[in-house]
């Protein structure tokens, strides 16, 4: 083999071997022959990811320096790693990848020219270059200067002691050295979200509203709909919808010129998938698509989706382009509707409702849903959850941030929004059942074509959400979550109790925005 040196402005690294640029033949080849995957009898492939089949935010950091150390909301979420530590992990990073075979990735993040970020991505493994090609913007970006560089090296592990870290996991942001380091963990997702991270730190001053949502449009571009969620609450699902135009399905931007995705590609959570239920997403798991931890049959190579041994987080990396109708490039006009999906496990949130313009900052700052199993590690059970902009995990800076910022665009903009709960109805997780997903694309399509305007609305009494008295062709006693429960009193105390949490997590953002308290709930 032969040895090969990158230069990246201060930034030099060796391999034994660098295969950059590959297509999308190339590393299905390298991957299969490395026996890093297997191919599927739709053409996809299928990796496993070990150990890791979810994210590890409790190993996530961000590097405390000149550019961060004062902007950044340090604790929990945003940990802070000192530079030295990060110096000490790129040198371990460079000995590493001295000795190996890699791959490298370069394109962009970000559809729109005005607000797009060039990025090179360098991995050891090549199912993992082959799904960066499939998620993020392919050739569009230029490759002698990269604005970052991500280095996802799953076999290099931290000295938890000496690095003084977690564990031997690390996902390690530097803004100063415009570098993501990965290690210790083959989860792909983690070289994704590290690209949101960045661009949620870099975006809003230039008055670019970064969002954790997706995004499409009817025949006209001016009819844009965007839909927020954590993982598992439908974004992808809802978004991919035959009598609409995919912009994108999960990472977006809302500059001055409107909307536009963040992403080249798709990454669908699987669990379940059927082509009844989700035929677009069904039909784009083919030739150059990357599965992860999806259940196959050996022999025959034909894929279990409803299978979840190895984890419930199963997923599927593919272009957008896979995806019929999707819009290229993938821009939007300013949204006129925005709908809020909530896993709510609970089960007393309505399936569909109204929200004021001050309803819509409270419920998008608590960013409550609940997280499904599989998504980060040990979740197990559907566990209630608030989530700020509903992906506090990926906001570098206040909540409250982002936050004014969808205010003053949906004022200005004059933008419908609505809270949709994808969760359970007629009781809590276990003893509900989850709304069937007919009957949210019923509720969603309507809220989307305006046809809720006209309609007439009660006020919920408790969380004062306005619930449409009518939908057609949705179940009357379902729209009123109380009156889909045997006993209304259960009902009333299990909705008492969510209030309080909604009350108890918001007590955070009270002295930054006042005002927006009162939309909340009503004890």
């Amino acid at each position: 083999m032969r040895e090969m040196t990158v230069m990246n402005k201060e930034k030099t690294f060796t391999a034994k071997k660098m295969h950059k640029n590959l297509s999308v033949p190339e590393l299905m080849e390298q991957a299969i022959t490395r026996k890093e995957a297997v191919l599927t009898e739709s053409g996809a492939l299928d990796a496993f990811t070990g150990e890791f089949t979810g994210r590890s935010p409790q190993d996530k950091y961000i590097v405390a320096d000149s550019f961060t150390k004062e902007k950044v909301k340090w604790g929990k979420v945003n940990q802070q790693m000192r530079p030295e530590t990060f110096a000490s992990l790129y040198q371990k990073a460079l000995d590493y990848m001295a000795e190996r075979e890699l791959f490298m990735f370069e394109g962009a993040a970000g559809a729109d020219p005005a607000h797009q970020l060039s990025i090179r991505v360098v991995n050891e493994l090549a199912w993992h270059n082959l799904f960066v090609k499939q998620l993020f913007i392919d050739g569009e970006a230029d490759r002698q200067e990269p604005g970052f560089t991500v280095i996802c090296l799953p076999g290099l592990k931290a000295d938890p002691e000496e690095d003084q870290l977690h564990s031997e996991t690390f996902i390690a942001i530097s803004f100063e050295k415009k570098t993501v380091l990965i290690g210790g963990t083959a989860y792909a997702g983690e070289m994704k979200k590290s690209v949101f991270s960045v661009l949620n730190f870099l975006l809003p001053p230039e008055n670019v509203l970064p969002m954790h949502c997706s995004a499409n449009s009817g025949k006209s571009a001016e009819d844009t709909a965007l839909f927020f969620g954590l993982s598992g609450t439908g974004k992808t699902t809802l978004s991919a919808d035959p009598e609409r135009n995919l912009i994108g399905d999960d990472e977006h931007g809302w500059s001055d010129n409107g909307v536009f995705n963040f992403e080249g590609g798709c990454y669908a959570k699987c669990i379940g998938l059927s082509p009844e239920k989700e035929p677009q997403i069904w039909k784009a798991i083919q030739y150059g698509s990357v599965l992860e931890n999806v259940a196959m049959e050996k022999e025959t190579r034909t894929l279990d989706f409803n299978d979840n041994k190895h984890t419930e987080n199963t997923r599927a990396a593919y272009s957008i382009e896979k995806i019929t109708g999707a819009v290229t490039p993938s821009m939007g006009g300013h949204p006129n509707v925005i709908i809020f999906l909530t896993a709510d496990a609970f089960g007393v949130l309505p399936p569909i409702s109204k929200l004021t313009k001050e309803q819509a900052m409270y419920h998008f700052l608590s960013g409550y849903t609940s997280k499904l199993a599989g998504t980060e590690r040990g979740v197990s059970s559907p566990e209630a959850t608030f989530s700020a902009c509903f992906g506090e995990p990926f906001l570098p800076l206040k909540p409250s941030v982002y936050a004014e910022m969808l205010g003053k665009k949906i004022d200005q903009h004059e933008v419908r929004v609505y809270l949709v709960n994808t969760g359970w109805s007629g009781g809590p997780y276990g003893v509900g059942e989850r709304i069937k997903l007919a009957y949210t694309r019923t509720m969603v399509k309507a809220a989307v074509k305006g046809e809720l305007e006209n309609t007439s609305y009660k006020q919920e009494p408790v969380f004062g959400l306005y619930v449409p008295d009518e939908i057609a062709e949705v179940p009357t006693e379902i729209l009123h979550p109380r009156d889909a429960w045997e006993d209304g009193a259960a009902y009333d105390k299990k909705a008492k109790e969510l209030a309080q949490r909604f009350t108890a997590n918001f007590d955070r953002f009270t002295h930054q925005l006042p005002e927006i308290k009162e939309a909340g709930p009503k004890l």
